[in-house]
């Protein structure tokens, strides 16, 4: 078997011919700008880009005026703080995170407490690396991985809130939904947060495409200023566009966002398989005494040390077998931290992979730790 296996899914996510062509097609025959035009060639983008949101906000179970489009999760998490801090003026609010966050969730909340801006509690953890939802401390705003990268363990998204609402009811939940949405279906009227945002990328579509979920758009403040979010400039203020127009400022990654419905759907129907492929190499790896199993067999993806061996030579072994498998911290170094490792190896599928490359993974893996 000489090709590349790719199993790094949960970094990115290959491209189904399905996008592909919806992309060549768009960009070959449909394209113009949004919100810019009215001959036909521009209305049919804005009627594209209007049926994609619907589709993005069906697929949650929310309202199309509370999807927004932005570049990614990274981009949406910082974004989420501007947004709050431009309408709710909160005097050093108290932010609880959790060493289960990736740095996008962490990072923006971590820089506001270094200049001053917050305060900054990190919620325990469970003995099987949850979010403990009995010592949830009191928050102003919580920030919630839905399921962490390197242990791909879904979390209780609603159960979490809800007991955040116990102790203050107008804590601002924020949801980090960039590895859950890949795997498990959102409810976003069940999760009732404020927010919550995944990457195009993660689930078959393009890069340069995210998606934020805001439960109120209408009470929040944009961060960002520009084109095709102004409805009218007055001598000394402006009228914005409603929600979700008004927080999209300049041109929309429009060929990614026609795109998504399709990946979405091919995403759909691989899920089952994906889930068969994970549970058989899960199954096989736990067996092996030199591999140190960090997630359970619930999780949808697989992270592993070895002893004796650093993550790394391990990934450039596999590397030379032609399988592509992601070591390090995956940016999430709290949690490697809590577990006191510098870093991982991971396995990740998508709907590419088979399960005659899940076999000669794990007989290439045994071959490198005879």
């Amino acid at each position: 078997m000489n090709k590349i296996i790719y199993m790094d899914a949960a970094a990115s996510s290959l491209k189904s011919g399905a996008v592909i062509n919806v992309q060549r097609d768009f960009l070959l025959h449909k394209y113009a700008n949004s919100g810019r035009g009215i001959y036909a060639l521009a209305t049919n983008v804005d009627n594209l880009v209007y049926e994609s949101r619907k589709y993005i906000a069906d697929f949650i179970n929310a309202d199309v005026k509370q999807i927004v489009f932005t570049s990614g999760t990274t981009d949406s998490m910082n974004r989420i703080v501007q947004i709050i801090q431009n309408t709710i003026k909160l005097k050093n609010p108290t932010v609880v995170v959790s060493d289960l966050d990736h740095h996008s969730a962490r990072m923006p909340w971590e820089y506001q407490n270094q200049i001053g801006k917050c305060k900054i509690c990190v919620c325990p953890l469970t003995n099987d690396l949850g979010i403990d939802r009995t010592k949830i401390p009191m928050a102003d705003i919580m920030v919630i991985t839905a399921m962490s990268n390197v242990t791909g363990i879904a979390q209780d998204v609603s159960g979490i809130i809800k007991q955040a609402r116990k102790k203050n009811p107008n804590v601002i939940t924020i949801v980090d939904a960039a590895q859950y949405v890949v795997h498990e279906n959102i409810d976003i009227k069940k999760f009732d947060c404020d927010f919550l945002c995944f990457s195009a990328h993660k689930i078959g579509g393009d890069t340069g495409l995210g998606v934020m979920f805001i439960k109120e758009p209408d009470k929040y403040n944009t961060d960002k200023f520009g084109g095709g979010m102004v409805q009218k400039i007055l001598d000394k203020k402006w009228i914005l566009n409603l929600a979700p127009e008004k927080f999209e400022a300049g041109t929309l990654p429009l060929t990614q966002i026609i795109s998504l419905p399709t990946a979405i759907e091919n995403l759909q129907k691989s899920k089952l398989k994906t889930q068969k492929i994970i549970s058989f190499m899960f199954n096989e790896l736990k067996q092996i005494k030199k591999i140190n199993m960090l997630s359970s067999n619930k999780s949808k993806i697989i992270s592993f040390t070895i002893h004796g061996m650093a993550p790394i030579d391990f990934g450039a072994l596999l590397g030379a077998n032609n399988i592509c498998v992601r070591v390090g911290n995956m940016c999430a170094s709290w949690i490697h931290k809590y577990l006191n490792i510098d870093g991982s190896i991971r396995l990740s599928c998508g709907f590419w992979n088979t399960m005659a490359e899940a076999k000669y993974v794990i007989k290439k893996i045994k071959e490198i730790l005879k």
